[in-house]
C-alpha cells in the first residue's frame, strides 16, 4: 500500500470519527426543543360540564277526565291564562242526563223513605189497639169470660202487629241507605258534568295544543286521559342536565352555573343548581343494571331571570326567551381556591416509581432504597427547567379548571416548568435530560395551533 493511499484513509477515518463524536456530543449539547412556563398565583375554580333540555319548573298537562266531543277551546298556543280560566269545553249532553237520572233516582229514594214513615206510624196505630185489645183478652181469659182460643187469637194479632213495626223500622232505614246511594251516585254524575269543563288549575302560558274543537278526547277517572294541552310558567325556566356519576358527587345544591345556550350565540346565563336526584336514569327504566351502560344521574339547574331580562321584549313579559326544550350546556362551579400556586395542565404527566428514583436521590442525597422488583406505581410528576436540563418533580395537585391546575407541594412560586411538545412531556422526557427552549415566535406558534 503506498504512502499517499494510507494517508487517505487515515484522512478518512478521522473525518468519519469527527463527525460521529459532533453528533453524539454536538446532539446532546443541543438538546431536544421544549415549551416552558412559570409558576404562577391564581384563582381555580373546578366545573363539572354537562348538557341537557330547557323545561320549565313548572308544567302542568291538561288531559281529559271524561270522554266527548270538543266543543268549545277559548285558547290558542302563546295565550297567557289565569288560574280558574275556561280551558276546554267537552259536549256535556249526556253528562246532562245522567246527572238528571241521579237526580229522579234521589227524588224517588226520599219518597220511598216518606212512605216507610207513614207505614212505620199506621204499624204503630195498629200495635198499640192491638196491645190494648191483648191486655183485655188477657183479663178476661183469667176470669174464664174467654175460651183459649180467644186468647191465643189476640196473643197473635198482638206479635204480629210488634213485628209490623220492627219492619217498619227497617224500611226506614233501607230508605235512608237507598238516599245515600242515590245522592253518592248525583254528586259522581254533577263531577263529570263539571268535567266538561276544563280550567286552568294555575297562572301560565299555554305552551302546547295537541286538539282542536271537533275533536274527540278519551278520559276516565282511573287513569289520565288524552292530553289536550300544557300549561307553563315561563317566569321561572330551568336546564335539566344528565351528569356523569363520576362528577355528580361533586355538585352540592346551591352550586352557582354558567349556562350556554345553543340559541344565543356569545351569550352566558348565570343558573343555580336546585334539584339533584338520587336515583340514577337508567335504573328508573330498567330492572337490571348492565356494567356496560351509562351512569347519569339528573340535575336541574335554574336559569336567574335576571342574567336574560335583557332579551326580554316589551309587551310579552309573560313569554320567555327560551322555549322549552332548547338545548343548553351547563358549566357548574363546584369549588374554588384563591391565591394559589398553579401550572398549566398540559405540564403535569406521570411516570412510574421507578422513572422517578432519580427524584428520589436527589431528595435524599443520592441514595435509593426502592425495590426494583418490586410493582412500581405511576406518580403525579412534572419536569423542571434546571440549567438546561429536564428535572423531575413529583408534585401534590389541588383543583383543576379547563387550563391550570393547583400545585399543593413539589414546586415553588417562580420554578419554571416544562410543558410542551405533549409527546415529550408525556413520554419521552427523563431526569437530567438535556433540553433547549424554543423560541418565544415558535412557542407562540404552537400555542395557536
Amino acid at each position: 500500500m503506498s504512502k499517499t493511499v494510507k494517508i487517505i484513509l487515515i484522512s478518512l477515518g478521522v473525518i468519519i470519527l469527527i463527525a460521529v463524536l459532533a453528533a453524539v456530543f454536538g446532539g446532546k449539547r443541543k438538546g431536544v426543543e421544549v415549551s416552558t412556563d412559570n409558576t404562577s398565583i391564581r384563582t381555580i375554580t373546578e366545573t363539572v360540564s354537562a348538557s341537557g333540555k330547557i323545561q320549565p319548573e313548572v308544567e302542568v298537562m291538561i288531559s281529559a277526565e271524561v270522554s266527548g266531543l270538543i266543543l268549545d277551546l277559548p285558547v290558542k298556543e302563546g295565550d297567557l291564562v289565569g288560574p280558574g280560566d275556561l280551558l276546554v269545553g267537552i259536549n256535556p249532553d249526556i253528562y246532562q242526563s245522567a246527572l238528571g237520572r241521579a237526580q229522579a233516582a234521589v227524588n224517588t229514594s226520599r219518597s220511598t223513605l216518606a212512605s216507610s214513615k207513614a207505614r212505620k206510624l199506621q204499624s204503630e196505630a195498629q200495635f198499640l189497639a192491638a196491645e190494648r185489645s191483648f191486655e183485655r183478652s188477657q183479663q178476661l181469659f183469667e176470669q174464664g169470660a174467654i175460651s183459649q182460643a180467644d186468647y191465643d187469637q189476640a196473643l197473635s194479632n198482638f206479635e204480629v202487629s210488634k213485628a209490623e213495626v220492627e219492619a217498619a223500622e227497617q224500611s226506614i232505614k233501607s230508605a235512608q241507605f237507598s238516599i245515600a246511594s242515590a245522592e253518592a251516585s248525583y254528586r259522581e254524575a254533577a263531577d263529570n258534568l263539571k268535567r266538561t269543563e276544563l280550567k286552568a288549575p294555575m297562572g301560565g302560558t299555554v305552551t302546547a295544543l295537541t286538539k282542536e274543537v271537533g275533536e274527540a278526547v278519551l278520559g276516565t277517572s282511573m287513569m289520565q286521559g288524552e292530553t289536550i294541552m300544557k300549561v307553563s310558567d315561563l317566569s321561572s325556566m330551568e336546564v335539566n342536565v344528565e351528569v356523569n356519576e363520576s362528577d355528580i358527587v361533586l355538585v352540592s345544591l346551591g352550586d352557582t352555573a354558567i349556562v350556554e345556550v345553543d340559541a344565543y350565540i356569545d351569550e352566558e346565563f348565570k343558573g343555580v343548581v336546585t334539584e339533584i336526584s338520587n336515583t340514577a336514569l337508567n335504573s328508573l327504566t330498567s330492572s337490571a343494571l348492565s356494567m356496560d351502560q351509562v351512569t347519569n344521574f339528573s340535575v336541574k339547574v335554574r336559569i336567574l331571570p335576571s342574567s336574560y331580562k335583557h332579551l326580554m321584549k316589551e309587551g310579552e313579559e309573560h313569554l320567555s326567551p327560551f322555549r322549552p326544550g332548547m338545548s343548553a350546556t351547563v358549566e357548574i362551579m363546584t369549588d374554588k381556591a384563591e391565591d394559589v400556586l398553579a401550572i398549566p395542565i398540559k405540564a403535569v404527566t406521570t411516570r412510574s416509581d421507578t422513572a422517578s428514583n432519580a427524584y428520589s436521590q436527589y431528595i435524599n442525597g443520592g441514595n435509593d432504597d426502592s425495590d426494583d422488583d418490586e410493582d412500581k406505581e405511576d406518580l403525579t410528576c412534572v419536569f423542571v427547567l434546571e440549567n438546561g436540563q429536564s428535572m423531575i418533580r413529583v408534585v401534590e395537585t389541588g383543583l383543576q379548571d379547563s387550563k391550570y391546575i393547583e400545585i399543593i407541594n413539589g414546586l415553588e412560586d417562580g420554578d419554571v416548568v416544562i410543558s410542551g411538545p405533549y409527546k415529550e412531556v408525556s413520554e419521552n422526557l427523563k431526569n437530567g435530560k438535556r433540553v433547549k427552549v424554543k423560541d418565544s415566535d415558535a412557542k407562540d406558534e404552537e400555542s395557536e395551533e
